[in-house]
């Protein structure tokens, strides 16, 4: 099984568009400690043949023209990408849907929640009905996304998407925002980018897998408030931080699978190499996926 980074940052990517804060600050001046990186996504497949993308970021397009696995190979039109999985409705994680409108056979598979909110935005009516299978996904439910892959889905804390979310969002454990584990023969991958908390069951799902992608949006949890370019804290996001007796590197730190933290915010000093906050999360054993990161188990 490979799987294949196509986009490690968070929404807006790294460097933000219209951001100046530290870390992006340095991008646009092209300090090279800090590398570019367009918002989360990964590819999978367990013969090279066939891809299955995990979430399909804004950035799909650019991902798709960097990543040669991914280009056509025969006739005149085809794609390796033969399934897309949601594990949720945020615009990170749907608007590079809309990339794939050109009438090529995909299967999308989200939870009903998700695909909810998808039949309720018509431009997504252009993904034709005849070539994009909708799949409802069931948590626990394992299926075959593509060949020689195994697939399931689960309930990861978190909240709705930003655009649908009241004035008092909740933090809670549903179909809403889920985490994935891929098996491909012996070799397990679980994918969670993102994580208001980490749950028993999850942590048991962790221990057994060989690699795990792991949110990493913000280093702290006021992060955002303290550069002030923000006014929520990571928790409210739906987002545990890394650091601190409550986030995910003390919560993760007796896994033996391979750790790499994905989803990275662009506020996040973990972004720039050698800082103290990267040298703390590489010393924890841990890596800060990058993209075009390859992961071969």
């Amino acid at each position: 099984m490979t799987a294949l980074v196509l986009g490690a940052a968070a929404g807006g990517g790294s460097p933000q568009w219209n951001c100046n804060c530290p870390v992006c600050a340095l991008a646009w001046a092209g300090d090279p400690r800090v590398v570019p990186r367009s918002q989360a996504g990964i590819a999978v497949s367990a013969d090279g043949e066939s891809w299955l993308l995990c979430n399909a970021s804004p950035d799909l397009r650019a991902q798709i023209l960097n990543t040669k696995a991914l280009h056509p190979k025969a006739g005149l039109r085809h794609s390796p990408i033969r399934a897309v999985l949601l594990t949720g409705a945020e615009i990170d994680q749907t608007a590079g849907l809309l990339t794939l409108r050109e009438r090529q056979d995909v299967t999308l598979h989200a939870t009903p929640a998700t695909l909810a909110a998808i039949a309720g935005n018509p431009m997504f009516d252009a993904l034709h009905a005849a070539h994009v299978t909708r799949h409802a996904l069931s948590l626990g439910e394992t299926f075959s996304p593509v060949k020689g892959l195994s697939a399931e889905v689960f309930a990861v804390p978190g909240k709705m998407p930003l655009y649908l979310e009241g004035d008092d969002p909740a933090i809670s454990e549903s179909a809403v925002n889920v985490g994935v584990e891929l098996s491909g023969g012996e070799r397990r991958l679980v994918y969670i980018p993102g994580a208001a908390g980490l749950t028993p069951a999850i942590m048991e799902r962790l221990r057994r897998a060989d690699a795990v992608l792991f949110d990493g949006t913000l280093f702290t949890d006021d992060e955002m408030i303290a550069l002030r370019a923000g006014d929520k804290t990571g928790m409210r996001m739906g987002h545990m931080p890394i650091d601190g007796p409550d986030g995910s590197m003390t919560a993760l730190s007796g896994l033996t699978a391979r750790r790499i933290f994905i989803h990275i915010n662009n506020t996040n000093p973990i972004l720039i190499a050698g800082s103290p906050a990267r040298q703390r999360v590489e010393a924890a054993g841990f890596e800060v996926a990058f993209d075009g990161m390859e992961i071969v188990l």
